[in-house]
């Protein structure tokens, strides 16, 4: 019988050590491919860029054509997601809250990361702290485009025909405290004009009313208005950046004509979750900077009316701080809330 305990017992503890070592093994094996893995160069694997508003629409072009530019130079995949929803901050968080390793990248915007941190009481993520700018991609401008039933001819005729009609005038936006919102409010104020404010769940829908004839004018961007100004279906009357774009170079600047100092336009920018590898952002950076500086990209791009830009990521992160307090201000200005 004691013979018989002792090799059962014996059987058990060979069995126990077997098993412990089995699973040492397992674990060294899984650190020699996490070592692996971590050894290759970056990028190993496809790369997501995330886009906060759904596809079209200038921001949605920017990033479709920075992702051809950084799969061409690095060799890897990088593919588009749009994640929609409450004014791009959606999309902004999951990349906020997303692994620092370069494999999730965000096309941010002055909206997501300057303008909705002004408007919202409160939202899941702070722009200085928890991103990582990369580089500056393209800029925006706006012009302002009137139904061709407006008797305004030029943006000096337009302000008159405001004071002389309080209130009247309707302007569409794609929604409370968006860039074309806000815009409009700036002029107002500047102007000392009032007209009725119409948010829109986006500027497609507000086009379609203004077309229609449901709305007197917007302030709308350069890429979607210029097809229609040339079409003959809307008016231009001025430009809301400092300069004259090169698509409507005939156009001048609401700075030039009425009001000395008006300058709105917009931007978008790649930028990556806070705490990303220095080497990485800079590799991404090289990627960027390269792409933009290509003639081909550039001409596409300015026959768009998207200006591309391009800097270092600390000339990025400077911007951010610059533009917070200055769409702070407008925001204030504006009254708008969202929350």
């Amino acid at each position: 019988m004691r013979a018989r305990i002792s090799v059962q017992l014996g059987y058990v503890t060979n069995f126990n050590m077997i098993d412990k070592m089995a699973r040492a093994a397992l674990f060294i094996l899984i650190a020699l491919i996490a070592a692996h893995a971590h050894a290759q160069p970056y990028p190993a694997k496809p790369i997501r860029l995330i886009v906060g508003s759904a596809p079209g629409g200038p921001i949605d072009f920017a990033a479709r054509l920075a992702a051809q530019m950084l799969t061409q130079s690095l060799g890897q995949t990088v593919v588009v997601d749009n994640r929609t929803g409450a004014g791009g901050t959606i999309g902004t968080e999951y990349v906020a809250k997303s692994a620092p390793d370069g494999y999730t990248l965000l096309m941010a915007s002055a909206a997501t990361l300057c303008i909705t941190p002004n408007l919202y009481s409160k939202i899941n993520y702070d722009t200085l702290r928890d991103f990582a700018p990369v580089s500056t991609v393209a800029g925006v401008s706006y012009v302002v485009v009137v139904h061709p039933a407006l008797p305004a001819k030029s943006v000096q005729e337009f302000v008159a025909l405001a004071k002389a009609r309080p209130g009247q005038l309707r302007f569409g936006s794609a929604g409370s405290g968006s860039v074309t919102h806000l815009a409009v409010e700036l002029f107002k104020s500047m102007a000392g004009v009032d007209m009725a404010h119409i948010p829109y769940k986006g500027a497609g829908p507000a086009m379609i009313d203004l077309l229609g004839g449901q709305l007197d004018f917007m302030f709308d961007s350069v890429l979607t208005s210029t097809p229609l100004v040339k079409a003959g279906k809307l008016r231009a009357l001025a430009q809301t950046a400092a300069r004259r774009s090169s698509v409507l170079p005939e156009v001048p600047t609401i700075g030039e004509t009425v009001l000395p100092g008006y300058d709105v336009s917009t931007w978008f920018g790649l930028v990556a979750p806070a705490k990303t590898p220095r080497e990485i952002v800079a590799k991404l950076n090289q990627a960027m900077v390269k792409g933009l500086a290509n003639a081909e990209t550039r001409e596409r791009l300015l026959g768009q009316g998207i200006e591309p830009l391009g800097n270092t990521p600390a000339e990025f992160a400077k911007l951010l701080r610059d533009e917070l307090p200055k769409w702070a201000q407008i925001v204030k200005t504006s009254g708008a809330k969202v929350d």
